[in-house]
């Protein structure tokens, strides 16, 4: 039996768990909402970390689970009880022996995006110039020997890229309160890729905005096509998500025209709903067949429609 930890009405849980219903998969929804009440109960032995879990709903032998897909958000309505046993969950996820996809401490990595960015390039992938400082002087010398420069957070916080313009080089002197992460623009087309295991499942993202999560707002089309990379591409996609320890990654790259790929950054915990709505592609049947012990799955997945990009 697999898990599935999170809210319950998550898009990602609800694919996932869809997926297994379909698969005849057989899985339990650890409902963030419905844990007040609940209690858990954890016994450290010689062989491992035993925890039992119960709650309105049943009671759930956690180590018995084959595998976990942790997407825990924090309850909606964060009672005091909920935010006690949700916290408690999450302690186990860290320390069980039991497959996890989404475990908290796998999630550091994504907490600064530089030392992120070695080791996606130790793993074997490209990755951009980059600066980070809080000196305008600095930030401007890049700027002439890169030309067409972005900036964005180095934390694991979202923030929306944006190009170093006139108008923010006029309040370059900002930087110094705050040090930034400036990179050298890469042109060429946007490739999400979700690594599932060793299942390897490229999106194509054409758009015209400059950070293609928010073309919406600003009045521009988004469109997203299931496509297919160079093998030794997507093997180097899978050896990042395993340096990175993440049976479940979400790695964010640019192909340019004559081919060659740079990775931005992976995501710990990637909305795969979104790209799986768009293109079809079946990432939340890997995602409970992996949990189900199909480590094994094939590193390509490919129909005919596909296109090749890099």
């Amino acid at each position: 039996m697999i898990g599935l930890f999170g809210r319950g009405d998550d898009p990602c849980i609800v694919r996932v768990r869809e997926a297994a219903e379909d698969l005849g998969i057989p899985h339990v929804v650890i409902d963030e909402d419905r844990l007040d009440p609940a209690s858990v109960r954890v016994d450290v032995r010689e062989d491992g970390v035993g925890a039992v879990l119960r709650t309105i709903d049943g009671v759930i032998d956690l180590d018995r689970l084959t595998g976990v897909y942790a997407r825990a958000l924090g309850p909606a309505d964060p009672t005091p009880g909920a935010v006690e046993v949700s916290g408690l969950l999450t302690q186990w996820l860290d320390v069980t022996d039991v497959p996890v996809m989404g475990r908290p401490m796998s999630m550091y990595s994504n907490g600064s995006k530089p030392h992120q960015a070695r080791l996606i390039a130790a793993a074997g992938l490209a990755v951009p110039t980059t600066l980070v400082t809080n000196e305008p002087d600095a930030v401007r010398e890049f700027g002439s020997a890169h030309g067409r420069v972005i900036f964005k957070s180095i934390s694991g916080i979202r923030s929306i890229v944006q190009e170093v313009d006139d108008a923010a080089r006029s309040r370059i002197d900002r930087v110094r309160d705050l040090p930034t992460q400036f990179q050298a623009r890469v042109e060429g087309t946007d490739v999400r890729v979700h690594v599932v295991g060793r299942a390897v499942f490229a999106t194509r993202i054409s758009s015209e905005a400059l950070d293609y999560r928010y073309a919406a707002r600003d009045g521009l089309d988004c469109d997203l096509r299931p496509s297919t990379l160079r093998p030794e591409v997507e093997e180097a996609c899978v050896r990042v998500a395993v340096a990175l320890d993440l049976p479940l990654a979400g790695i964010d790259l640019r192909v340019s025209a004559d081919g060659a790929v740079t990775c931005f950054e992976v995501n710990p915990m990637p909305a795969f709903s979104y790209f799986e709505a768009h293109s079809g592609q079946p990432i939340a049947a890997a995602i409970a067949r992996f949990l189900a012990g199909d480590a094994e799955a094939s590193a390509r997945h490919t129909d005919e429609g596909e296109s090749e990009v890099a």
